[in-house]
């Protein structure tokens, strides 16, 4: 499972947030052995995004995934975006 986790970020939050995200990224590394990316918008500055790809399936490790995406980045103090892809190959 890959997540895209997207928002805005005005000028003036940009550091605190890199830095809020990169403790973020060090958390997800360590408890899912998931390494995120930080990614922004070429034609708009002032929108990022999480990436999480390969995110293991099972039920109790998604759940709790998926809380401390809710957790850590209600810390952000930002409106986010959370969305869910698998592969186009899977079955619908």
């Amino acid at each position: 499972m890959n997540y895209y986790v997207y928002y805005r970020v005005s000028a003036d939050r940009e550091r605190d947030v890199r830095a809020a995200v990169q403790s973020l990224f060090s958390l997800v590394e360590k408890q899912f052995g998931v390494r995120g990316r930080w990614m922004r918008r070429r034609d708009d500055p002032t929108t990022y995004m999480e990436v999480y790809e390969g995110v293991r399936e099972d039920g109790e490790a998604l759940a709790t995934f998926e809380a401390l995406l809710e957790r850590e980045g209600a810390k952000l103090g930002l409106s986010r975006k959370v969305e869910r892809f698998i592969s186009a190959e899977t079955p619908a």
